[in-house]
């Protein structure tokens, strides 16, 4: 039952919000459309708490208004509404299923996010170069999940190196960020669970380090804690 009530507020909220927020994207700059926006998910945070039981923990040192890369795991619908909700002002990469969505891919884009191509290659390699030309001046955090697509619990997908272009294009430290919100939201589901959701923060990454080892150590970092925190959570 809580589910089906959090599960028609959410779609509700997130349907007005849209409007909302493509209000606001019609102001020049990004200050009124990210308030609401950072609104919007802080909402649903509330509402994950209130309805569905979900209390979120946040470990490590956000990054807030830092000019880092933010790497996280992707096991849940929520994720990207927890971090935006948790660390402020942050920019993002999406894949461009998002734009699937109405009045989502003009948000998006008056939000200033990288949008990409979900099957990779010479288009989705275009559009990153463009996030990255339109970063270089920026101070916030730009949030991106390495895996490109949702996973289920206990399992994971190979990174793309398309963050460490964006840490070596740009010259920032990559924060990689574990978390088991999938054991309380998990990817797409109906269902939710009441539990804590744990969102880690971890020591930064240098851009300096070679692919291989960047890319190793990213990807053995998140999912090794990510599994850790999915065992608290079944504990």
């Amino acid at each position: 039952m809580r589910s089906t009530i959090f599960n028609i507020l959410y779609w509700t909220v997130s349907g007005l919000y849209g409007v909302l927020c493509a209000i606001l994207a019609l102001i020049p700059g990004k200050f009124f459309l990210m308030h609401g926006v950072r609104s919007y998910c802080r909402l649903v945070v509330l509402m994950m708490r209130v309805i569905c039981g979900i209390r979120v923990e946040v470990r490590g040192q956000r990054p807030k208004n830092k000019a880092v890369i933010i790497a996280a795991k992707h096991q849940s619908w929520g994720d990207g509404i927890v971090m935006i909700a948790k660390t402020g002002n942050v920019n993002f990469v999406v894949g461009d299923h998002m734009l699937k969505f109405p009045l989502i891919g003009w948000v998006l884009k008056r939000a200033g996010a990288i949008v990409v191509n979900n099957n990779g290659g010479r288009k989705a390699l275009e559009s990153l170069n463009d996030g990255i030309t339109r970063s270089q001046d920026e101070t916030r955090p730009i949030l991106i999940y390495p895996e490109g697509h949702l996973t289920p619990v206990g399992t994971g997908k190979p990174y793309r190196k398309g963050v460490y272009r964006l840490a070596t294009s740009l010259n920032r430290p990559v924060v990689p960020v574990a978390t088991n919100l999938g054991c309380f939201w998990a990817q797409q589901e109906w269902a939710k669970h009441p539990g804590t959701a744990i969102i880690e923060f971890m020591e930064p990454i240098s851009p300096k380090l070679d692919g291989v080892s960047f890319m190793a150590t990213l990807e053995t970092t998140v999912e090794a804690r990510s599994r850790q925190l999915e065992e608290e959570a079944q504990s």
